[in-house]
């Protein structure tokens, strides 16, 4: 009987050859016990092998390996079981060719997800397991340090020019301010204070600052604008942009130009010296969640599951030229140059992990996996960054190469 979705089963084969007369064996199912793998057989004698049958001529193993339908029905092919998603860059976790038979040692190729009973800490079956016991993959970075405090989604990290501490912000309703040198909570601000702006009332989705103006994304689709009053040492109120049609979720300010991503599905470009919308752009089909200004480009992510690369066209207006597609929706984009000066992008994704992407080609560079979905992402220097996902949890990595932010 083959059960499929994760448990083991074991296949009776036929009876052993005639060349096999005599040996020890000759009673033992063709199949290694799995119990006796895990150093857990209490069966004396047991019908299964206790011992790594030996490999074929041909390099291959004699038999097949866990979660391969031994059956040849279908076509003689075999099934993968249980209901996974598959791409190009991940493979059903096979054992390779084995070492001879007196090394007991498996190598396992990995299916590029994380194990959540890793990450849990109950996993058992060590280094053995299909799925990744680590929080990233590729040799462009690695992980510093956790950054352990919110107890809820990070919304936003800030790493003010020139400081030596670290800001994170969580629905928590706590900020947090972080020792870079240490690692350790310098500060941790509850927002029972607050410093409330005058205006119309509605939850802000984004905030950024451009042309000496605070501008802010609301639930309603307006982006509500502000201005320091030195006199008085407070923002006032000084415009209310109109047009979106949903929420505003994302706001980028690049030369004199301010770019919007909302939940209608648009993107709208905005002059900062008239405060008048001059283009909307179309070409997603659901909640722009992010967009970054880059050099002459603009890059646009959205839950369509796609980056999309805007440039200047002849008229001046901005047009599609690239659209790079994942297997799930994004959330937020980050850019950075490496220390050849090669462009890099950072996208996350809401299966929980981040995609890093060598640019114009697209080429994956690694992945960084979160608990939850990672909201947040900010460059530091030296070769420093920093995300915040959906748990709370805040950590610091670190570039193989130093990168400078782009501008």
């Amino acid at each position: 009987m083959d059960v499929e979705g994760g448990r083991r089963v074991f296949h009776r084969l036929g009876p052993s050859s005639s060349s096999d007369n005599g040996s020890n064996n000759n009673n033992k199912q063709q199949k290694v016990c799995f119990h006796w793998r895990q150093g857990k057989c209490t069966r004396h004698p047991c019908a299964f092998l206790h011992g790594e049958l030996p490999t074929a001529g041909n390099g291959k193993r004699a038999h097949q390996g866990f979660g391969e339908d031994n059956h040849r029905g279908g076509g003689g092919g075999l099934r993968r079981s249980g209901n996974y998603n598959f791409n190009n860059n991940s493979t059903w976790g096979r054992a390779q060719a084995q070492q001879p038979v007196s090394s007991s040692r498996t190598f396992v190729k990995k299916i590029e997800k994380l194990c959540n009973y890793w990450v849990q800490g109950s996993c058992k079956f060590g280094d053995t397991c299909k799925y990744l016991h680590q929080w990233s993959t590729g040799d462009c970075f690695s992980l510093l340090a956790p950054l352990e405090g919110h107890q809820q989604v990070v919304t936003g990290i800030a790493l003010p020019s020139g400081s030596d501490k670290l800001y994170t912000g969580s629905q928590d309703e706590t900020v947090r301010i972080w020792d870079c040198q240490s690692g350790q909570v310098a500060w941790n601000v509850q927002t029972s204070v607050e410093l409330t702006l005058n205006g119309p009332v509605g939850q802000v989705y984004s905030l950024v600052v451009g042309s000496d103006l605070l501008f802010a994304g609301t639930q309603d689709g307006t982006i509500l604008a502000w201005r320091f009053n030195a006199a008085t040492n407070c923002f006032e109120p000084a415009a209310s942009l109109k047009g979106h049609t949903l929420a505003v979720v994302t706001l980028v300010v690049g030369g004199n130009r301010m770019y919007s991503g909302s939940m209608d599905q648009s993107i709208k470009v905005w002059s900062l010296e008239t405060l008048q919308c001059i283009q909307t752009l179309s070409g997603h089909t659901d909640v722009v969640m992010s967009v970054l200004c880059w050099d002459q480009f603009l890059l646009s992510a959205s839950l369509d599951k796609t980056v999309k690369v805007w440039a200047a066209a002849e008229t001046g207006n901005l047009e599609v030229t690239y659209t790079h597609t994942e297997e799930h929706g994004l959330l937020t984009l980050c850019g950075m140059h490496d220390s050849e000066a090669k462009p890099v992008l950072l996208c996350s994704c809401n299966d929980n992990s981040i995609r890093a992407y060598d640019l114009p080609s697209f080429s994956e560079r690694g992945k960084i996996f979160g608990k939850q979905e990672v909201r947040s992402i900010q460059i530091g220097p030296g070769g420093l960054f920093f995300t915040g996902d959906g748990s709370g949890q805040v950590r610091v990595w670190k570039w193989s190469a130093e990168p400078t932010v782009t501008s």
